[in-house]
Formats: C-alpha cells, sequence, structure tokens
C-alpha cells in the first residue's frame, strides 16, 4: 500500500509568498511493520552485505554485558503485538503477562568485557532509485545504516553510528548469517523489521531560520487564529483550522525521512559544519520515534486515518533516540566526510 500525505490544510505560498526561497523537498520514509527482502529499502530488513568483507565492529570501551538480551527485546514485541490486535481492550493474557515480566535487563553476558568487540546492529538499508532525495558519492546507490545499541559513545555519551556507501551490483556473494549482539543498551535503540513506502514532499525551513520580517507575519496569523478560536469556543471542534501553527502544520513533517529540513523544537537552531571543509551540512537521514503525534495529525497519510489512535500505529519502528529524533547530517560537497549526528 502506498503512502499519500494530504494536502496542506493552507496553502503555505498563498499566505506567504516569501516561503519560495525557503523550500526543499525531502523524502518521507512511512516504515511499517513487515518482512522486508534483501534487495527491497527497509529497516531492520536484510542486508546487502559481501559475504566476504567484514561485518562492523563497535570497538569503543563501555559496558556491554549488562542490558536486554535481544532476543528478549524481540519477543516482547511479539507478545505484545499479537496481544493487542487480539485484544485492543484487554491486552496481553495473564499468562503472556507472567512471560513478560521475565523479561527483564540485567547481567545478562557476565563473560562479555568492556574492551571486547560486538557488531553493530543493522538499523537502515536505502536504495536510490526508491528514494529521490537520497544522494551520496557518485556512482553508489545504496546506503546502509549501522549502530552500536548502546547510547554511551564519546564525550556526549550518545550513539556511535555507522553511514556506509556501494555500489549494489558489486555484491554477488551475499552474507547470509548476519552477526548480531546478545545484549543492547535499551529496548528503544533496536529497530523492528519494516518495510517502506517513500513518498516525495515539499518542505519549508523550520520557523526560526526564517526572516525576521517573515517569522513577525507568520507569528501575527497564528496569533489571529488563536483569537477566532477564544471567540468561537463553542462552535469549534479540535482539528479545526483555527488550530493551524506553520511548525506542526506547514513546515517539517514528523517520522522517518531522507533530505528535507531539520526540526530544531526543543533547542534553538545550531549550525551543523563539515569537520573536514566546513561545509553547511545537510540531514541525509531522519530518525523520529513516531509517525504523527496530536500536535501533527494533518500530516497523517490518508491510508492511515482509521489507525490514528490504534496502539503503536504511529510508532512501527520502536525506536527512541535521544529526545526521540536523531539526524545524520552529511556534506553535500563531499559525501564521504565524516558524518555528525544531531538529537533533538
Amino acid at each position: 500500500m502506498t503512502r499519500t500525505t494530504p494536502e496542506r490544510p493552507v496553502a503555505p505560498l498563498g499566505l506567504f509568498p516569501e516561503l519560495s526561497g525557503y523550500r526543499r523537498t525531502g523524502t518521507r520514509l512511512h516504515p511499517r511493520k513487515g518482512n522486508p527482502e534483501l534487495h527491497e529499502s527497509s529497516v531492520a530488513g536484510p542486508f546487502l552485505w559481501p559475504a566476504d568483507e567484514p561485518w562492523p565492529m563497535c570497538q569503543a570501551v563501555h559496558e556491554k554485558g549488562r542490558g536486554h538480551r535481544l532476543a528478549h527485546v524481540r519477543l516482547r514485541r511479539r507478545i505484545l503485538d499479537d496481544a493487542w490486535r487480539r485484544d485492543p481492550q484487554r491486552g496481553p493474557s495473564d499468562e503472556e503477562r507472567e512471560i513478560l515480566a521475565g523479561l527483564q535487563p540485567g547481567l545478562h553476558a557476565p563473560d562479555l568485557r568492556d574492551t571486547d568487540p560486538i557488531p553493530m546492529l543493522a538499523a537502515a538499508q536505502l536504495y536510490s532509485r526508491d528514494i529521490p532525495d537520497l544522494t551520496g558519492p557518485e556512482g553508489y546507490d545504496l546506503l546502509q545504516i549501522l549502530w552500536c545499541p548502546f547510547e554511551v559513545h564519546g564525550p556526549a555519551r550518545t550513539m556511535d553510528v555507522m553511514v556506509n556507501w556501494r555500489r549494489s551490483r558489486d555484491v554477488t556473494d551475499v552474507l547470509t548469517d548476519t552477526p548480531e549482539p546478545a545484549v543492547v543498551g535499551r529496548a528503544e535503540c533496536v529497530p523492528s523489521p519494516c518495510v517502506l513506502h517513500p513518498e516525495q514532499i515539499t518542505e519549508h525551513e523550520y520557523v526560526g531560520l526564517l526572516s525576521d520580517a517573515l517569522q513577525e507575519r507568520i507569528e501575527a496569523w497564528e496569533e489571529e487564529l488563536l483569537e477566532v478560536a477564544e471567540e468561537n469556543e463553542e462552535e469549534y471542534a479540535p482539528g479545526e483550522e483555527y488550530e493551524l501553527t506553520y511548525q506542526h502544520d506547514l513546515s517539517i513533517p514528523p517520522g522517518w525521512k531522507v533530505g528535507g529540513f531539520a526540526s530544531w523544537h526543543l533547542t534553538d537552531p545550531a549550525r551543523v559544519d563539515c569537520s573536514s571543509c566546513d561545509t553547511l551540512m545537510r540531514p541525509l537521514l531522519t530518525i523520529a520515534d513516531r509517525e504523527w503525534d496530536l500536535g501533527s495529525l494533518s500530516w497523517v497519510p490518508i491510508e492511515d486515518r482509521q489507525v490514528i489512535r490504534t496502539m503503536g500505529a504511529s510508532a512501527p519502528t520502536d525506536v527512541y533516540l535521544g529526545h526521540g529524533l536523531m539526524r545524520i547530517f552529511t556534506c553535500p560537497t563531499d559525501p564521504t566526510h565524516p558524518h555528525r549526528l544531531s538529537f533533538q
């Protein structure tokens, strides 16, 4: 099934023609739980990885034996998915709850030393043929994202992410037994397998990076809508036009996406410059905890309108990094320059 973003509730350029200078395309990935295949773009699906190429390992020194068993994380999700699908009102049975209670974090790999390398997790595989805004080194058509499932790396104590570009046609003998860590730091660092439904849309720059004059016009428009809401409190229902805001409805969509703009809703906007050439970097991949929330319902795909409040429907990947949002930035001048991470 395709996913279709509804038209914006109002025409952004009709309200603010100046936005024509603050537009950019992005590709919403619309991950949904499924069983992706090797030659498909996916989240946590099988990787097109050469059999003779070593699998990436996290070499950083940090605690690796304590946390959640990877097998337990997946078992817990299967039980809960089945239970809520079977009985949306009650959820897990008493027997299932007893099983879930036993899936607790702890020292599950006592012999694993902090200095031992552990396999990185396969997080996302994206083919350029599927995703219009995916641009990498010339001649490379496949992006593979891997990360260590412990948020403890470097001075910022955060993720260690690998960005790997390759030519898919060069891979003939594929690795069939993908190494995985036995223990993960948090269950939310483990993505669930999802098929993708890429959709290219037009975004508009984060409000704090618009011109001062345009920001003032947007603020006045939002205040006017709020005044209408207060005057007609009993006449309007939630979701009517007066509740629109630039940030929630006209700027940047929620969810996983390639390209587009970065939202700075938890912090002031910050430049992300390339460490090799000082070029202003652009978002390559945005990894979000959910596809929609109560503040962004206008972005819910038309095909998902019937499941807006269904348990788990808005969070198909089961990933929660940082405060819910991780962006991978790359250099537009040379995508092989070291990437940088940003969290919101």
